[in-house]
């Protein structure tokens, strides 16, 4: 077992390691200062193999930045819009909690 996966099955935050459990390794191996663009959120199609930590389309996910109900992202340069992986985490145990 790593040492990052060791540290995260060790967490004092109980909510997190069960939001975070069914999250891809790549997802929850970043801090949370890190970006994440889009495509390494949802899920590319309904026949896709990758695991992503969001269950909803592209289209859900901007629907709800406009609405105000998931953190809004970040213009990292004018091709470039990424999400901090806190501010996901954070949406995630709210959701868990709800």
């Amino acid at each position: 077992m790593s040492f990052k996966r060791r540290v995260f099955e060790q967490s004092s935050q109980p909510a997190l390691k069960t939001a975070m459990s069914d999250m891809p390794s790549v997802f929850e191996g970043l801090t949370d200062g890190a970006y994440v663009r889009e495509a390494q959120l949802i899920q590319g199609n309904a026949r896709s193999a990758k695991t992503s930590p969001l269950p909803f389309s592209s289209p859900t996910l901007w629907r709800k930045v406009k609405a105000g109900t998931f953190p809004k992202p970040v213009k990292l340069s004018v091709r470039i819009t990424a999400w901090k992986v806190g501010d996901v985490r954070a949406w995630l145990l709210e959701q868990e909690s709800a």
